[in-house]
C-alpha cells in the first residue's frame, strides 16, 4: 500500500528588502514520503527566495515534467521555473526552453558539488539559468526547524537570509554558482 503525503500548513513571512518585497503567504505544502523534512524546508526557503504574488508549488517531487515552484503570467506563460537537487543536463535544457527564468537550489554537500563539476560545462549557453547552492550545514539547520504547522519569519538583506520559527533562528548563506546573463 502507498504511503500518503504528509500535509504541512506553513504562514510564511517575507521580508526581501533586496527586492523591496514584503508579504505574508500562507502555503500548505505536501511532504511527499520520500521527501526529507530539510527538502521540504528547503522549498519553502526556494519559495521565499522568489515570492511574488503569482508564485505556486507544484507537485514536484512526484512529477518529472514540472518543477517545485513555478511562476506563470496572467496569460499563462511560464516565467520562472525553480527546481531543487541535481537535475540532469536534459533537465535543465528542457527546464530552460520552457521558461524565461531558471534557478536551481543544489544541496547534499559533496554530492551537490560532484554534480556541479560535472554539470558546470554544459549549462553555460543557458543565459536564463541560475544556479545556487544551500550548504549541508544550512539545509540540516533548515530541517531542524521544520513543524507541521509554523509561522516562518524570511528577512533578506545583501543576499544573506535568516529564517525564523517561533523562537528558533538560523542563517542561511546561499552560494551564487553560475548567474543568469
Amino acid at each position: 500500500m502507498a504511503q500518503k503525503s504528509t500535509i504541512y500548513k506553513a504562514e510564511l513571512s517575507v521580508a526581501d528588502m533586496d527586492r523591496n518585497y514584503y508579504e505574508t503567504h500562507n502555503l500548505t505544502v505536501a511532504k511527499h514520503p520520500s521527501e526529507t523534512e530539510e527538502r521540504l524546508m528547503l522549498r519553502l526557503l526556494a519559495f521565499a527566495l522568489n515570492a511574488h504574488e503569482q508564485l505556486e508549488m507544484t507537485k514536484g517531487i512526484s512529477t518529472d515534467d514540472e518543477p517545485d515552484i513555478w511562476q506563470k503570467s496572467l496569460s499563462g506563460e511560464l516565467e520562472l521555473w525553480v527546481a531543487l537537487g541535481q537535475p540532469s543536463e536534459k533537465i535543465i535544457r528542457q527546464s530552460c526552453g520552457k521558461a524565461k527564468a531558471v534557478v536551481v537550489y543544489c544541496y547534499g554537500g559533496r554530492t551537490a558539488q560532484m554534480w556541479w563539476d560535472k554539470t558546470q560545462n554544459k549549462t553555460t549557453r543557458f543565459d536564463n539559468l541560475r544556479v545556487i547552492n544551500i550548504s549541508e550545514q544550512d539545509t540540516t539547520a533548515l530541517g531542524q526547524l521544520a513543524n507541521r504547522s509554523m509561522k516562518l519569519q524570511v528577512n533578506i538583506q545583501d543576499s544573506e537570509v535568516m529564517v525564523s520559527v517561533d523562537d528558533k533562528i538560523i542563517y542561511v548563506s546561499p552560494e551564487e554558482w553560475k548567474s543568469a546573463g
